[in-house]
């Protein structure tokens, strides 16, 4: 099967989702039943272009790499969305139209993902997203919004890159009911508080960081706790149907002075950590996002460098963790690609049965 995706947002994550597409179009055919092809590119900066026959999106990229325009300035994502969803409408009639959303964050509205998105599922597209906003900020008005369109809206990529969290819940522990969770979720920082408890300065650690491209050039969106809040609350939304936003989060981040605690927990035996946690609290879900020491045996504790992890505890298997060595472009571009599979599977299932399945 042949679905055509519109892809909103075309910088890192786009770019590597649709090289990765071409790399595993061989064993994602064989494998999954699964092609693709690339109808439209939504940029901020460098232009809009669709093509109902297919798009090359690895020329495409390339040219936006360098900095050149791709196509007409339409005047707004949303607006190009419309249209080329419009155009498309044959393949979103067959369930084959994928809207794929990778623009930047907003912490403060979630917009302009959150409109592109129920814009997407309005004119029968399925959504797969690694923009945390959506989820963060209206997951259950999404999800409702799917169901009535009988459309899919996933979003694996937007925690811990490719590493399944929500597909593991969700396809392979039916009747199972997540309680909480803790976990450090954010590279930048658990890499700064490793580098800080061995003696490095701040400001070095942050730098490199920067460097490597894991850091943005203006960090306050790591450091000061936003990142975490935003994933925090989107695991809240969907494991805990919490109806919270990252502004409802406790939120505290790092500074140089933690520096110091993290040299002088390190000393005691025990770690200095920036941990996301999220509770049932009756018919409240507390969330929180804060420096805490953590025992030297806690498998917290023990996640070194850009390490990441989660603790889920459940009613029935108590606590399950699930750790993430190492992240990359390619292992959240994964995440869509792992999405995306979902939804074939899905469609394919809803036809064999004779009905669409949501």
């Amino acid at each position: 099967m042949t679905f055509d995706l519109i892809l909103i947002g075309f910088g890192n994550v786009g770019r590597r989702l649709a090289a990765l597409l071409h790399e595993r179009r061989g064993m994602l055919a064989r494998d999954h039943g699964v092609e693709t092809r690339v109808v439209g590119i939504a940029t901020r900066r460098h232009g809009c272009r669709y093509c109902a026959d297919g798009l090359d999106a690895h020329a495409l990229g390339a040219a936006v790499s360098r900095g050149r325009s791709i196509g007409s300035d339409t005047g707004s994502a949303l607006a190009f969305l419309r249209e080329a969803a419009t155009k498309s409408r044959a393949a979103a009639r067959a369930r084959r139209l994928v809207v794929v959303e990778t623009t930047t964050l907003d912490i403060v509205r979630g917009e302009p993902a959150l409109g592109h998105v129920r814009t997407a599922l309005s004119l029968g597209a399925h959504v797969i997203t690694a923009n945390k906003g959506p989820v963060a900020f209206a997951y259950q008005a999404l999800a409702g919004a799917a169901k009535r369109a009988d459309r899919r809206f996933l979003f694996e990529g937007t925690v811990m890159d490719g590493v399944p969290i929500f597909n593991l819940l969700r396809e392979t522990l039916p009747a199972v009911r997540v309680e909480g969770f803790r976990g450090v979720i954010n590279s930048t920082t658990n890499y700064m508080l490793t580098e800080m408890e061995q003696g490095r300065a701040f400001d070095a650690a942050l730098s490199e960081m920067q460097a490597r491209g894991v850091a943005e050039a203006d960090p306050s969106f790591d450091i000061d706790g936003w990142d975490a809040a935003a994933k925090t609350a989107a695991l809240a939304n969907v494991l805990l149907d919490a109806r919270i936003t990252p502004r409802d989060v406790e939120r505290e981040g790092i500074t140089p002075d933690s520096g110091r605690r993290a040299v002088d927990a390190r000393a005691a035996g025990r770690r200095l950590k920036l941990v996301a946690r999220a509770d049932r609290d009756r018919q409240r879900v507390r969330a929180r996002v804060a420096l805490e020491e953590l025992a030297g045996d806690d498998l917290l504790a023990i996640l070194a460098g850009q390490q990441n992890g989660l603790i889920f505890r459940t009613d029935l298997l108590e606590e399950i963790a699930v750790v993430q060595r190492s992240g990359s472009l390619t292992q959240t571009a994964y995440a869509l690609v792992s999405d995306l599979v979902t939804i074939a599977r899905s469609v394919t299932a809803g036809r064999a049965s004779g009905r669409s399945r949501s």
